[in-house]
């Protein structure tokens, strides 16, 4: 079976989409059906056809920036999105441009900056900003009930935005958040209480940005922070005397990754390959090229390099296991699919109508230096 080195190299740039209103792409999901979406700077979700990139609807309702896309995993026709509009909205793509049939809500102050939905589509969880200089919540909801029934809040184990909530791949009752305010926890949710339900607290000793688990059973967890921090920690390890880090840079822009000895400007995100068994770290210079990276107990490897595709940050990327092929969004609004041998079949980078300081008006990044606020019971 062709190594995932050999899939890296054979990337090219296949499909470049641009939509007619310039904007921000933040984050991508996959349908396996055949459907991308992408959430938007400007509050809309965009569908693509998978293989064109062609557009094939949109939905519009949402008054904040979004935090985020996800596919149902058992119905596939059921999207769903957070905001900071205070609300997660479920859509059927079988009606593009339809209004939501599904709305969560929970308190009048709360602000959503991170969503996830479990394994088994039964829960949602969302994580708030702050609220009133101290407190942020996680908030669930039952999918199953009519209207999402609320179930509840955790309120004692984050002080500052929730910026990343994701659940297990295989457990649906396990959940990891990260916070502003630097830690990372994890929880077991069928044990009841916020108390009980904490299993472990990681310290990222910074903003945590993004959260993925990764490992041949999901038992190990990286954080990357607002500055480039980058933390591998092995959960498998929490009944034991060993340490739970497996690797950590408090900033990955210092470690000579690059043929020339240079690093990259900023990291992307991070996503565990299944198929391959290898965790994938995207990071990319701020002129649009993406370094694709392996991490593992050693560190930090590029695998491969991508140019001449975007001409500014990259926000998103997903890597789709059976189509072997990787999807990328960024600040310079362009869509791009790169594939195997594959040749663009579209004609050179259109320039954006609207000036760079407009759309960076409709995209408001995290705060970066929560973290040093006075912690909880500290």
């Amino acid at each position: 079976m062709e190594g995932l080195e050999e899939k890296l190299k054979g990337l090219s740039l296949a499909r470049r989409s641009l939509p007619e209103e310039p904007t921000y792409l933040l984050d991508l999901a996959l349908q396996p059906a055949g459907l991308l979406a992408v959430s938007c700077s400007n509050f809309t979700i965009h569908l693509h056809n998978k293989d064109t990139l062609s557009l094939v609807g949109q939905y519009q309702g949402h008054s904040g920036p979004l935090c985020g896309v996800v596919f149902s995993h058992t119905s596939p026709d059921s999207l769903y999105s957070g905001s900071a509009d205070g609300t997660v909205r479920g859509w059927d793509v079988r009606s593009p441009g339809s209004e939501a049939v599904q709305v969560f809500k929970s308190g009048p102050s709360h602000n959503y900056c991170s969503f996830d939905l479990n394994c088994s589509d039964t829960l949602l969880c969302a994580g708030t900003e702050q609220v009133n200089k101290e407190d942020s919540f996680l908030v669930f909801w039952d999918v199953r009930k009519p209207g999402g029934k609320l179930l509840g809040v955790y309120s004692e184990s984050h002080s500052d935005d929730i910026t990343q909530v994701c659940f297990h791949p295989r457990e649906k009752d396990w959940l990891a958040s990260g916070s502003t305010d630097g830690l990372v926890n994890v929880f077991d949710l069928s044990r009841g209480g916020e108390d009980e339900a904490l299993l472990a607290t990681c310290n990222s000793d910074s903003s945590a940005g993004s959260v993925c688990w990764s490992g041949a059973e999901f038992t190990q967890l990286l954080c990357l922070s607002h500055d480039e921090g980058l933390h591998l920690w092995d959960l498998g390890q929490l009944d034991t005397d060993e340490p739970l880090t497996i690797f950590s840079t408090s900033d990955a822009r210092g470690l000579p990754l690059l043929a020339d000895g240079g690093g990259v400007d900023y990291l992307v995100g991070c996503r565990w390959l299944q198929e391959a068994q290898r965790l994938l770290v995207v990071g990319g210079k701020n002129s649009g090229d993406l370094h694709l990276m392996e991490c593992d107990h050693a560190g930090l490897r590029l695998l491969r390099t991508l140019e001449g595709g975007h001409s500014s940050t990259v926000r998103c990327f997903l890597w789709d296991a059976a189509g072997e092929a990787l999807f990328t969004g960024g600040e310079d609004a362009q869509l791009l699919l790169w594939k195997p041998g594959g040749k663009e079949l579209t004609s050179g980078k259109s320039k954006s109508k609207k000036s760079e300081s407009a759309l960076r008006l409709k995209s408001r990044p995290h705060k970066k230096h929560g973290y040093q606020r006075e912690k909880k019971g500290a």
